[in-house]
């Protein structure tokens, strides 16, 4: 596994937000991609992993609970998956910035270990009776054994995520954000395909105060 560079600045206070359109990539939304490197780190830790997993809708609040829980019980396996989590960010950053510049994804370094991991989590993949009350279009649904017993089940609903992403035709809709040291991504759904930034109330705007900031200086 390649060296993960570590986050220069942790900023566990920052909230999380999801505006990728896939989970996978709202995973590498949790840090800034700067110039000088990952910078306001939101997963600080194994918690913060669950929370982000509930905000992403991965997992119930029920399940999160049970995962913090278990990490109590065995803070060495909640520091692997907490390291996972942070080489799987990694890993997929580096395939969608390859497939938001149309290039081969499969070409790249990290693509075996992001498939790898796949294929371990569609192991634990199982069809499963629904529950009462679920009132869903099939007789059956997915679910993942051992979820909320394994402390590295929170990553399986993102590895599939990915995967299901790169394989679709959206995989060429996925875009970078414009924004200077920002380094964010999304999946670019809008009607005319030209969104340029993660956030148009966030790198939008500073952006337009920098041109607005450059045009005052050449005027002298």
């Amino acid at each position: 596994m390649p060296t993960v560079p570590a986050s220069l600045t942790l900023a566990p206070a920052l909230p999380f937000k999801y505006v990728g359109g896939d989970p996978s990539i709202d995973l590498v939304n949790t840090v800034d991609w700067t110039a000088r490197g990952q910078v306001e780190d939101r997963l600080t830790d194994y918690d913060r992993l669950t929370r982000w997993a509930e905000g992403a809708g991965l997992v119930n609040a029920r399940q999160g609970a049970r995962l913090r829980a278990r990490a109590v019980e065995h803070p060495r396996l909640a520091e692997r998956a907490h390291r996972d989590a942070i080489a799987l960010r990694w890993q997929l950053r580096q395939l969608f910035v390859a497939a938001a510049e149309g290039k081969a994804v499969s070409t790249v370094r990290e693509f075996a270990e992001v498939n790898a991991s796949l294929s371990a989590a569609l192991g634990q993949l199982e069809l499963a009776p629904r529950a009462i009350g679920d009132s869903g279009p099939g007789a059956l649904r997915w679910s993942w054994r051992d979820a909320g017993e394994r402390l590295d089940s929170v990553l399986w609903p993102v590895l599939r995520a990915a995967g299901e992403l790169l394989a679709s035709d959206e995989s060429a809709q996925i875009r970078e954000c414009g924004g200077e040291d920002c380094g964010w991504m999304y999946v670019d759904r809008s009607r005319n395909g030209l969104r340029r930034w993660c956030q148009m109330e966030v790198c939008g705007t500073k952006e337009k105060s920098r041109q607005r900031a450059l045009r005052r200086v050449a005027a002298g």
